[in-house]
């Protein structure tokens, strides 16, 4: 199962850091765009500087669909890349999908038939149906969007229901817990929000929380652990800028490993006191 997977590699490594790939060809160094591909070189220079690291990639869907089909192939050579030379390292397809059943079903076998992501974010805010076709396939995961970091998720996710026995964000939780196949929900909780990560853990013991905003976007790991980690290591923090953009010239791979390495080495202390 991919959640034993992704338990043996947070031991084995000592980490649970994800590496968000957010690809802008405008940030890369410039070297590269002599490349056929510039966007699947530097991802997988990334990788192959960072796989000791780092227990799953997350490319963000937007920075490869923005070049229209080009990005598409790209994406498909990172994920199948991924799979060929560290299979046991778990993908995300950062995608943020959730429409009415039958399009969610097309998404679904986009992402996690066609590239064989392990996993993919989904939008909760259409219900039920919307999110249940990405739940039908064996061995695959659904990360819920729970409670995100920016400024307008204030605008629904946190508001109070009517009888003030909840936020809306926990009722799309307690909801989801009851869907069909709800084993493989994870979810994703923004690394701002540290004080209610405590508060997801205990509606969600037993499920994985992928908590992205650690680095550029200000997320604080120590805060992150104190309030989400246990000894069931369920968590998997993802870092993207800070890490691919540590450099912007030719050493950027090399600093991306560093940068990465300083991030688990963090991890492993918090680790090492459970």
């Amino acid at each position: 199962m991919l959640d034993k997977k992704i338990h043996n590699q947070i031991i084995k490594k000592k980490s649970f850091l994800c590496v968000g790939l957010d690809v802008d060809i405008n940030k890369i160094p410039k070297s590269l765009l002599n490349y056929e591909d510039p966007i699947f070189e530097f991802s997988k220079q990334i990788i192959d500087s960072t796989h000791q690291y780092s227990i799953a990639y997350k490319p963000n869907i937007a920075f490869f669909e923005a070049h229209g089909s080009k990005g598409y192939k790209s994406l498909e050579k990172i994920s199948k890349y991924l799979k060929t030379n560290y299979p046991d390292i778990f993908t995300i397809a950062d995608a943020k999908r959730g429409d009415i059943g039958n399009t969610s079903k097309m998404y679904a076998n986009a992402f996690l038939k066609d590239l064989d992501f392990d996993s993919i974010t989904v939008s909760p805010y259409m219900g039920s149906d919307s999110v249940e076709p990405f739940l039908s396939f064996d061995n695959k995961y659904v990360f819920l969007l729970a409670l995100t970091s920016n400024i307008g998720s204030q605008d629904f996710q946190e508001l109070i229901l009517a009888d003030n026995s909840e936020k809306l964000y926990e009722k799309v939780i307690s909801k989801s817990k009851n869907w069909k196949n709800n084993e493989r929900i994870m979810y994703v909780v923004g690394a701002k929000n540290t004080q209610e990560i405590a508060k997801i853990r205990s509606l969600v013991p037993d499920s994985y929380l992928l908590i992205p905003g650690v680095g550029a976007q200000g997320g604080n790991l120590k805060e992150i652990c104190n309030y989400g980690l246990d000894k069931n290591f369920k968590i998997i923090v993802n870092s993207s800028r800070s890490i691919i953009y540590a450099s912007s010239d030719d050493d950027f791979a090399s600093m991306a490993r560093n940068e990465a390495k300083k991030i688990q080495c963090e991890m492993e202390i918090y680790i090492d006191k459970l």
